[in-house]
């Protein structure tokens, strides 16, 4: 059943007489595609109702699929387009299509204008959530910044899940159900050429693929109960990478960025914003493995002191074991929080690094952060909406956002990272 278009200029508009009647899971209708969201999505609506469209681009006509419904709005697939927009391109995928894979959110759009759909959702949640100002927001310079490399080939590290025949492959959007590819298109080349597709894998439950920028390469069969730490099958179990002009060895399962050239670029980023000097002592909260502390120690001296606090047990180890030449490091086992609200590290302190989680450092962490007094907080961000949020928190404390730098670091999907710089207000 396809209900009457509707353009996505008369939002509101009830329909002329009768009562409005929402949307059903499956249903098709015709609609104008408004701006881009968070999420690979775009919003339209359609007698007042908000609807979520995937695989759009603003101004497109489509026809949308209904895939879910809430209360308040509904989500739905463009699996027509009517009037296509000039940003649009065939995906190289033949995955990236609805009710397939559902891990590349934008191959449907020009590398370019990947970057400009980026920095407007930045922009809107800026807005939205940080509280700013257009005027501030326009003061940043809000931009994304493509990698080297191209938008293809780049990931180097992917978690294939594992259907019940056996088959490996990537998962639907919103979905555990796996499709089974031949390909993936953003994998690193050399995983793209292990044997992991098209083999049966009957005892596991994802099959975990590394390629290193120090060379190694991986495969790990991941069994049912997740809880228990397996060496891969193919491969060393630990991996070098190559990052801030040090070599860096770390469990093939440690955490490492998935861009090639991720560490480097977010270095450099945190560095020229932070501008360390030396004697400045630091705080490299979430540290991980210590890649921002071994830059910044290298800028502040060996007499300085840097602290990384991390609380997962394989980043802790892969902290120490990298960072055991430099004099002035030191690595605290705790989660943030914990460390700073029982003092396992304590103010006054110059700089601090925050690279948190995808769900942001809290209000609470924020807080202490400020209370301890640096200069300057360098904040490496994986989600705006949460960034955002902890720029409201720094702002009630009086606090900036003075400068902010985005970059491309997952092409094709709808990812991206911030570095913000954040000081007391003059």
């Amino acid at each position: 059943m396809t209900r009457p278009s509707v353009d996505a200029s008369r939002a509101g508009a009830g329909p002329a007489d009768g009562e409005r009647r929402g949307l059903e899971e499956a249903e098709r209708v015709e609609l104008t595609v408004d701006a881009v969201a968070p999420g690979g999505h775009c919003v339209a609506r359609v007698d007042g109702q908000v609807v979520f469209v995937r695989h759009a681009l603003p101004g497109e006509r489509v026809v949308a699929e209904v895939t879910e419904v809430h209360r308040g709005f509904v989500r739905a697939d463009a699996v027509t387009v009517l009037d296509a927009a000039p940003q649009r391109v065939a995906p190289p995928c033949p995955y990236a299509k609805p009710g397939l894979c559902g891990g590349c959110d934008l191959q449907h759009v020009a590398p370019a204008a990947q970057l400009d759909w980026k920095a407007a959702v930045v922009r809107e949640q800026l807005r939205r959530l940080a509280g700013l100002a257009d005027a501030e927001i326009d003061r940043l310079g809000v931009r994304v910044a493509a990698l080297p490399g191209g938008p293809l080939g780049w990931r180097s590290r992917v978690r294939y899940a594992v259907d019940a025949a056996g088959r490996a492959g990537l998962l639907k959007h919103r979905s555990h159900e796996v499709v089974p590819v031949d390909r993936c298109l953003i994998a690193h080349p050399a995983i793209q050429a292990l044997p992991v597709l098209g083999r049966p894998w009957p005892a596991a439950e994802a099959v975990e693929a590394v390629a290193s920028t120090g060379g190694d390469v991986t495969v790990t069969a991941l069994p049912p109960d997740g809880s228990v730490a397996v060496p891969p099958i193919d491969g060393p179990q630990t991996v070098r990478e190559v990052a801030a002009g040090r070599e860096w060895t770390l469990p093939a399962s440690g955490f490492w960025q998935v861009h090639p050239a991720a560490a480097d670029t977010l270095v450099g980023a945190v560095l020229d914003l932070l501008d360390p000097q030396p004697g400045e002592s630091a705080w490299d909260l979430y540290g991980g493995a210590g890649l921002f502390a071994a830059a910044v120690a290298a800028r502040v001296g060996p007499a300085a002191r840097v602290t990384v606090v991390e609380s997962a047990g394989e980043g802790v180890a892969a902290a120490r074991d990298n960072l055991r030449d430099l004099p002035g490091v030191e690595v605290v086992a705790a989660r943030v929080e914990t460390a700073l609200a029982r003092r396992r590290i304590t103010g006054p302190v110059d700089l601090v690094v925050l690279d948190p989680p995808r769900s942001g450092a809290g209000a609470r962490v924020v807080r202490d952060v400020v209370a301890a007094g640096p200069r300057a907080v360098a904040y490496v961000a994986c989600d705006p909406a949460a960034f955002a949020r902890d720029v409201r928190t720094f702002a009630e404390a009086g606090w900036e956002l003075a400068a902010l730098r985005g970059f491309d670091l997952f092409p094709m999907t709808q990812h991206v990272e911030l570095v913000g710089l954040l000081r007391p207000g003059r």
